[in-house]
């Protein structure tokens, strides 16, 4: 997936803003906390960083499609060994999933607040 087209997927996830930090690194966030990184600091060390689930964690990196993602690892992050390393509409699903995660943490508040009370339940 091009840096290009791994924004765009980032950005149409509902409520998904980017700002870019830590020598240029795009960081995607939904209700200012971090679901994607891309280029900069991340494209230097490998592939794209995104949060996971237990499982997928220990199944991309068991498959030596992804490792723990520097600095991120303990939260179940992970860097994949390249920006090709998965299939466009798998690293999609990844996007979205890292993306639930996060909405999932957050508040129902600020769920409410950024148009997301009914992302939870259809997912």
């Amino acid at each position: 997936m091009t840096p290009k087209t791994f924004e765009a997927r980032c950005l149409r996830l509902p409520a998904a803003t980017k700002v870019v930090q830590w020598e240029g690194t795009s960081v995607f966030k939904v209700g200012g906390k971090m679901f994607a990184l891309g280029g900069g600091f991340a494209a230097g060390s490998g592939g794209y960083m995104f949060k996971v689930s237990d499982m997928a964690f220990a199944m991309l990196i068991e498959h030596g499609v992804a490792r723990p993602a520097p600095y991120l690892a303990r939260a179940k992050w992970v860097q994949l060994a390249s920006n090709n390393a998965l299939p466009d509409a798998e690293l999609t699903a990844y996007l979205a999933q890292a993306h639930a995660l996060i909405v999932a943490k957050l508040t129902r508040k600020s769920r409410k607040a950024l148009g997301l009370d009914r992302v939870l339940s259809t997912t």
